[in-house]
């Protein structure tokens, strides 16, 4: 069991799928599972192999798609009532196993996740070197021409959370942009100067692309660290990147927040009064345009009878 186990994980490793391997590592009677005893938990929850029953298995589940979420692993405690007490236990998560009257399962659980993806899209210095500094970096990196922005980028995007980065020079930078942007992509950056990545910014706003997700969008690439030639570029996205990857709260876009022609608030078509434009904010799409509502009840209003509130509807 614990080969053919071994064997699936391989394979799920080679297509790049997450999931979670847990362990018992410690027992205390009574337990049905035993030390050594192995199960695989899916990013759908799906379970094969044996840890423990009906207790045991939705607690190992639960920490298995947190540890898949934020790739930490867990030592789970499950004892019932009549277990010893225990001493020190920093890092490890104890819950009471209800379905026997004593005993002790520790179940180690370990995610393992696939490597991180890195789109580049363009060419020149910069995307050679955060290429081979990605590559550095353990990024499974796939570099895509501007002209082959369309099912290539889409396909390299499907399903992926993947950190892309655009650096056409202009050639192609909204199709790419627009493409990753409505994707799961965790990452988007533009390489480009402040003003040109206002003017992009502009240009993506009137295609119709949501606030929500411009408010996604890093540009100009890289933190500010004072780069100046091509190497200290992609080390400033790269570095960027993993700051993303590693943090709760991105940084906001420079140009986001530089760029005058990218209204910050809206103004609630039904009562007038003015709305932060936020990730969280409530809007509705009507036509070729998105709404922000200050309420529920406003939102609900405007859904009901958009034409009457067509004269006041601003941007």
């Amino acid at each position: 069991m614990a080969e053919d186990l071994l064997a699936t994980a391989v394979e799920l490793r080679r297509r790049g799928e997450a999931f979670a391997l847990a362990t018992v590592v410690r027992c205390e009677r009574p337990t049905s599972a035993k030390p050594g005893a192995k199960a695989l938990i899916m990013g759908d929850g799906t379970v094969r192999g044996w840890v423990g029953g009906a207790c045991a298995e939705p607690v190992v589940v639960r920490e298995a798609l947190g540890a898949i979420t934020d790739g930490q692993p867990r030592l789970i405690s499950l004892a019932g009532d009549g277990a010893p007490a225990e001493g020190r236990s920093e890092g490890v998560i104890r819950y009471a196993m209800t379905c026997h009257s004593g005993g002790t399962l520790e179940i180690y659980v370990e995610p393992f996740l696939p490597r991180p993806s890195l789109v580049i899209v363009g060419h020149g210095p910069v995307v050679e070197m955060l290429a081979a500094l990605g590559r550095a970096a353990d990024f499974s990196v796939s570099v895509i021409a501007a002209d082959a922005v369309g099912e290539e980028l889409s396909r390299l995007l499907s399903g992926r959370h993947a950190s892309v980065v655009v650096a056409t020079h202009g050639a192609t930078d909204e199709d790419a942009l627009e493409r990753a942007l409505g994707s799961e992509a965790a990452y988007v950056s533009l390489v480009a100067s402040r003003k040109r990545a206002a003017a992009v910014i502009e240009n993506l706003w009137h295609r119709g692309v949501p606030r929500h997700l411009l408010d996604r969008l890093k540009a100009p690439a890289g933190l500010d660290i004072g780069a100046v030639t091509p190497e200290e570029i992609a080390v400033s996205i790269l570095a960027e990147i993993v700051q993303s990857r590693r943090s709760d709260k991105p940084a906001p876009s420079e140009a986001l927040v530089g760029a005058a022609s990218a209204p910050r608030e809206s103004v609630d078509p039904v009562c007038g009064m003015r709305v932060e434009i936020t990730p969280a904010a409530l809007r509705l799409a009507a036509g070729d345009r998105e709404h922000y509502f200050c309420c529920a009840g406003c939102r609900e209003a405007f859904a009901r009878d958009p034409r009457r509130y067509a004269d006041t509807a601003a941007p």
